[in-house]
């Protein structure tokens, strides 16, 4: 099997490799036209800024090639929300396989008592040691009137539900996985697992042989791996 990771103007491609050599599957990393219609499976991962990602795709053609592949593609955090139609981080028109759009988390300022659900997810973020501040969090530091403590971004572990596809085969219900995000993909035709940060969201989207996930499956341990796995079967 021939597995290629898209080459563009984001990072962590890498974590992406890194994880894949653990489950024991080389990739070759390309933007080479060519070489993606030729795999057997696409990986489009990356973290970045949207305007600056899409003006990079589209000045190598990128967009419309990966519009148009027809082997299964898994698009990974920005890689996901690229694949959705619009944008609201800059303004930006995306290449629109999804018809979802993507919107800034807008937490309120209010207080709440946090659920059993939010202190289990604030506990295993504690116990993993991945809950350190982030600039920006730090800078807003909102609750929000539901799940996951509702700063902005939300940084950690959260739960994915309501899983479809084979995807998620052998994957349990309310599985955590690693977010690190401040834009999410509006709920639609297409969602595949709902996560619930300040509102529910699609942590994860289908259409046809297109597949993308707002988590980090690359960081998400065990789960991370079983859906890396899945997808590679598809």
């Amino acid at each position: 099997m021939v597995l290629t990771i898209i080459k563009y103007n984001a990072g962590n491609i890498q974590s992406v490799l890194y994880a894949l050599e653990r489950i024991g599957v080389e990739a070759v990393v390309t933007d080479d036209h060519e070489k993606i219609k030729a795999a057997d499976k696409v990986i489009f991962p990356g973290v970045g800024e949207a305007s600056s990602a899409m003006r990079y795709l589209k000045e190598r053609g990128l967009d419309k090639l990966i519009k148009n592949l027809k082997q299964p593609v898994l698009g990974i955090c920005i890689g996901m929300q690229l694949m959705c139609k619009y944008s609201e981080e800059n303004d930006t028109d995306c290449i629109g396989i999804f018809d979802e759009e993507v919107k800034l988390f807008r937490p309120v300022n209010i207080t709440h008592k946090k659920t059993n659900e939010e202190q289990l997810i604030q506990q295993l973020n504690k116990t993993l040691a991945i809950s350190q501040a982030h600039p920006l969090e730090e800078a807003t530091g909102f609750i929000s009137p539901l799940g996951g403590g509702g700063k902005v971004p939300q940084i950690g572990w959260n739960n994915i539900y309501d899983l479809k596809t084979d995807l998620f085969k052998n994957v349990k219900e309310n599985s955590y996985c690693y977010f690190v995000h401040s834009y999410y993909a509006s709920l639609g035709e297409h969602t595949i697992a709902t996560t619930n940060y300040i509102q529910p969201y699609s942590s994860a989207l289908h259409k046809n042989n297109f597949y993308g996930v707002q988590f980090h499956s690359e960081k998400s341990a065990n789960v991370g791996e079983q859906i890396l796995k899945n997808f590679l079967t598809l």
